[in-house]
């Protein structure tokens, strides 16, 4: 009874008391810093961000602007190809050389102001060959659709190294432009297929008389094919004698 002290009861009695009063102070204070601090957080975020919006898209359209109008290149056209061969391999290679060979040149009347410029550049290209002039043989035919047969003829008279085919066919509204090209190509090399005589193919398949003019110089090319195809061919009859 002389412990001195307090009842079990009445110590923790004591201690609940004290401990509530700083819960609340406690409780309090968290609260209102928390108000505080949200509201300067917003505005200074807000400023910033939509500065730094503001700027970056003006220079990015200029730069896409520029990488756009790079790439802007004309079409390339068809350029002859150079073949690395290796050493050691057997060629058998033509050279575009007019000597000693005899020459047909059949040409469409259509569209003859075309087919003329044509003939013209394919006579310049043979003489500038060394294809002598009374050693070709020109034979007008009405239209593209009769140059096949007309390149047949020829070849079939064995008398020619090479036949050169010239002419155009332009575009129209209709499927007749799809018929004439088509079978004007197809038709050539036949010729050449079943006569074992090279014939070029020199006709002029475009959709307006403009681009038509820019490619007369065609005819040339058709004629150095000719005789390169000419001279290839008189080497495998060659080897094939020995």
């Amino acid at each position: 009874m002389s412990s001195g002290g307090f009842w079990p009861g009445e110590a923790p009695a004591a201690e609940q008391e004290d401990v509530e009063e700083p819960e609340a102070t406690v409780a309090e204070a968290p609260g209102w810093p928390q108000q505080a601090e949200e509201e300067p957080r917003t505005e200074p975020e807000a400023e910033p961000a939509a500065a730094a919006e503001a700027s970056v898209p003006e220079p990015e359209p200029a730069e896409e602007e520029e990488g756009e109008e790079e790439p802007e290149v004309a079409p390339a056209g068809h350029v002859p190809g150079e073949l690395d061969i290796p050493d050691g391999v057997a060629v058998l290679e033509g050279s575009p050389s007019g000597a000693d060979r005899t020459v047909g040149v059949v040409v469409s009347r259509f569209n003859g102001e075309i087919s003329n410029r044509l003939l013209e550049s394919a006579l310049e290209a043979l003489s500038a060959a060394g294809v002598a002039e009374d050693r070709i043989t020109v034979m007008p035919v009405p239209g593209a659709f009769e140059l096949p047969i007309g390149a047949m003829a020829l070849a079939k008279t064995r008398r020619y190294s090479c036949v050169i085919a010239l002419g155009c066919v332009l575009r129209g509204e209709t499927a007749h432009f799809e018929y004439v090209a088509g079978e004007a190509a197809s038709g050539l090399q036949l010729a050449g297929l079943e006569t074992g005589v090279p014939v070029a193919f020199g006709v002029l398949t475009v959709d307006t008389s403009e681009q038509a003019e820019a490619r007369v110089d065609k005819g040339a090319d058709a004629a150095r094919a000719a005789l390169e195809m000419a001279d290839l061919f008189s080497q495998v009859r060659k080897q094939a004698r020995a």
